[in-house]
Order: structure tokens, then C-alpha cells, then sequence
């Protein structure tokens, strides 16, 4: 089990000039960095609240595409490319319980910027769920993710990979990164694809230990503090990938919360703490395990 607090060098002079709102001390007596509401302009994906002005300045090719999922199955997923002259990796970003909402395509835009091809696929196609003008309506979406089946799920993610790598821009190697529910999803797509190359889960729940004989890939753990429910699952998982000769690396943030990376702005200063921390670990995961 690891605590982090301690921010990327890169990211403290950002931080340095927030307005400082102190947090309790975590178990090893270490407290979080202080931070304002609003999240670095450069380096991490936007909170919830800046997401949609982060993708209307982007200055990367985005696009939706349609991405057929078996004889029967389509699935719509927001395709975004780095500005890079070579092949890049392909990650897939699954969508948290709110379902394919411009922060999710935010998300995928940031991993564009550090340098994949990022697809998000929008697990709710074909599920009638009701749409605003800002992306699937909450309490519609949640319904439909709750009575997702795993199964097809999966399946899903398996054709979307595919496609992705089929791009001529794309190499042939692809990572998931996943969130909430979609955390979930991409550990358990560790256990279900023999080809994934890395697996990142934010605040998803782990599979159960015996399920985990099938992983090949590495996968990365990022947890809140305070998410008792799901951090309980970490410890059995931890135990069995070690008695398998797995690799998971895992971290918790003192004082953030379940959802920090898009609830940037919550937790006293924590969540902003634990994305500055979170995602240059979850860069580097994917750089290494796919580009390396």
C-alpha cells in the first residue's frame, strides 16, 4: 500500500500559486498540498467544470466515429489524435457511470496532448438513454450503466481497440484507462484481453481474486483516501496479483475522494492534489508498458 503527497516537480510552481486551503494529515502524518479550485491549465485533463472550454480551444483533431461491434453491434466512440509525426499507442477511456460526457472526451483529449490516440466509447449507444445539451442526462445514464451487462461491455471494448489500432496514425499496441464503473471495467479488461499492453484503473472496484489468473497486462491503481467501498477490494487483489507474479502498483491520495479527477474542485484542495499526483503516474504507466 503507498500514500502519495508529494507533487511531480513539474506541477508545484503551479500549485504554488493557488489560494492555499489546508487539509487534515493523512495516517504517515504528511498533508496534502494546498490548491484553488481550478486545476493547472497545462499538463492535466480539465475538472468537470472547465471540460467544455477545454475541448473548444483544443487545438487537436477530434472526431466522432462509429465503430461496428459484431454482425449486430455498433458502438459510437470520440476518436482524438496527438500532433506527432510518428505512429502513436492507442488508449481506450472508459466512461464513468454518467456515461460519455464532454469530460470524458476532455479526458481523451489530455491523452492526445501527451501523445496517443485516444478513443472513448460510449458504452450507452443503443441504450435509449436521454440526452441534454451537455451530454447523456445523469439520472438516465446511471439507470442504463447499472443494467449494463458485462459481457457485451467487454466485447465492446474488445472492437473499439481493434479499430483504433486499425488507423493508419495508430500503432499496434493499446492501453485502457478507466473510471468509477469504468475503473472496473478496465481491470477487468486486464483479465479479459491477452493483448492489452497496460491498465489504469481510477476508483473502480477490483475483480475478485480469483478471477485473476488471466491478467497479462500491468496495471495501475489510483485511489482516493476516502472511498472506503472501493479501496476495500484493493487489498485481496493486491494479495492475489502478488501470488500470481502479476504487477500491480497502487496509490492511495490522502484526503481526496471517489470521482477526484473529475471533481477537481471538491475535497479542501485534495482532489486538485491527487490529479496533480494521479496523472503524470498515469502517463508515464502508459508510456512505459506501450511505448517502451
Amino acid at each position: 500500500m503507498r500514500y502519495s503527497a508529494i507533487l511531480p516537480a513539474g506541477l508545484l510552481l503551479a500549485l504554488a500559486c493557488a489560494r492555499s486551503n489546508s487539509s487534515p494529515a493523512t495516517e504517515e502524518g504528511m498533508r496534502s498540498p494546498s490548491a484553488s479550485s481550478q486545476s493547472p491549465a497545462h499538463g492535466l485533463p480539465a475538472g468537470e467544470a472547465e471540460a467544455a472550454e477545454r475541448l473548444r480551444t483544443s487545438p487537436r483533431h477530434g472526431e466522432w466515429a462509429m465503430v461496428a461491434a459484431g454482425a449486430a453491434d455498433s458502438v459510437r466512440a470520440w476518436v482524438v489524435f496527438p500532433e506527432r509525426r510518428d505512429k502513436a499507442s492507442v488508449v481506450v477511456v472508459v466512461h464513468e457511470i454518467y456515461g460519455l460526457t464532454p469530460w470524458i472526451r476532455a479526458v481523451a483529449d489530455q491523452l492526445a496532448a501527451d501523445g496517443f490516440i485516444a478513443i472513448a466509447p460510449d458504452l450507452l449507444t443503443g441504450k435509449n438513454v436521454q440526452e441534454g445539451p451537455d451530454g447523456p442526462l445523469r439520472e438516465s445514464a446511471v439507470s442504463a450503466v447499472r443494467a449494463l451487462n458485462q459481457n457485451e461491455v467487454q466485447q465492446r471494448l474488445d472492437f473499439v481497440a481493434r479499430y483504433a489500432m486499425s488507423l493508419p496514425a495508430a500503432s499496434q499496441k493499446y492501453g485502457i484507462v478507466g473510471f468509477c464503473g469504468g475503473g472496473s471495467a478496465s481491470f477487468a479488461h486486464a483479465v479479459h484481453s491477452p493483448s492489452l499492453g497496460a491498465s489504469v484503473v481510477y476508483y473502480g472496484s477490483s475483480p475478485s481474486p480469483d478471477q485473476l489468473g488471466s491478467v497479462r497486462a500491468p496495471v495501475l491503481g489510483l485511489y482516493g483516501e476516502n472511498d472506503a467501498r472501493v479501496n476495500s477490494t484493493v487489498p485481496p487483489a493486491d494479495s492475489a496479483m502478488k501470488a500470481l507474479g502479476k504487477t500491480f502498483e497502487y496509490h492511495y491520495f490522502p484526503g481526496a475522494g471517489h470521482g477526484f479527477l473529475r471533481a477537481q474542485d471538491a475535497a479542501n484542495g485534495a482532489n486538485l492534489a491527487a490529479t496533480g499526483n494521479a496523472w503524470p503516474r498515469t502517463v508515464s504507466w502508459l508510456r512505459k508498458h506501450l511505448d517502451g
